[in-house]
């Protein structure tokens, strides 16, 4: 039984990844993902797409980060695991800045901006967060407890939920997401020099 559950796990991951590498390579990604403690879908679903602003009033939409491996991170000023784990998200994104991932935060504090500018500019300078004030996105993903990071693949469909903190600078965090940007690279590489 367990080894059917496995064997079906990989190849549920391997379509809703969307790329094709060896079967070692995604019992690897499968394995490391069980350790990082990501859910995997029980059926493959598009991301709920979206558009939300920056705090310079930027608009961003989902749908225009395809092509990435994308980790949504829902969080608030008020969660104390959150403003814990921001500054390791922000360390994530300078370490694989330039690859193919790409991390959008989405801030779900009601009716506090500055506050949230203030965090920003006091803990992690520089980086990026969406502001959902109404909780409509909260919503179309279903956000039960913060922090919640949904993983999607550069195909716009989620692969796995994380909920809860985690050390996105551990090495069980870049044992997880290095293979799956390697995976990406490889595939635009392949497609720029083979047209």
């Amino acid at each position: 039984m367990r080894v059917s559950r496995i064997i079906f796990g990989i190849i549920g991951l391997m379509l809703v990844v969307g790329v094709f590498i060896t079967p070692t390579a995604h019992a690897d990604t499968l394995s490391a993902m069980h350790t990082f403690g990501v859910q995997l879908p029980q059926t493959e679903k598009p991301a709920p797409d979206f558009t939300l602003r920056t705090l310079s009033g930027k608009p961003v939409t989902l749908h225009a980060l395809r092509g990435k491996f994308i980790l949504l991170h829902f969080w608030a000023t008020w969660c104390v695991p959150c403003r814990e784990e921001m500054p390791k998200l922000h360390t994530l994104a300078q370490t694989f800045a330039g690859q193919p991932l790409q991390i959008v935060c989405i801030n779900v504090d009601r009716g506090n901006r500055d506050g949230v500018q203030q965090f920003i500019d006091r803990v992690t300078p520089g980086f990026h967060t969406l502001l959902d004030p109404s909780g409509e996105v909260r919503r179309a993903y279903a956000i039960r407890m913060l922090p919640t990071t949904y993983l999607i693949n550069p195909h716009g469909h989620i692969i796995g939920r994380i909920m809860g903190e985690r050390d996105w600078s551990s090495p069980a965090a870049h044992a997880m997401l290095a293979p799956m940007i390697q995976t990406i690279t490889k595939e635009n590489h392949h497609a720029t020099t083979h047209p």
